[in-house]
């Protein structure tokens, strides 16, 4: 279960179940895109498929360098989403391996 940190969203390692802030990095698995990441406590690495099957309205987690973003598919562009805030409303495109659908 993912809980809030600050203006980030931290979720847990799935070997040690440590909750943080853990935003991941494009990688290739397989020959197909993903986002890897790392737990610094007991060393896990894991990855997960870049969101592939995105549509309008549905709703999705961003995780950005600054902050969490929780809101609504506006647009879907090969390599990047335009998503509607939903605690300000303001548009804004981000990669789409930053998308999280949920």
């Amino acid at each position: 279960m993912s809980r809030s940190v600050g203006a980030h969203t931290a979720d847990p390692c799935p070997r040690c179940l440590v909750e943080q802030v853990r935003l991941g990095g494009l990688v290739s698995v397989a020959g197909r895109d993903a986002v890897g990441y790392f737990c610094a406590l007991c060393g896990n690495s894991w990855s997960r498929p870049v969101e592939d099957d995105l549509e309008v309205y549905d709703t999705v987690r961003a995780d950005l360098p600054d902050r969490t973003l929780y809101g609504t598919v506006r647009q879907v562009d090969d390599d990047r989403v335009q998503v509607r805030d939903t605690s300000g409303g303001r548009l804004l495109w981000v990669a789409r391996w930053r998308i999280i659908l949920y």
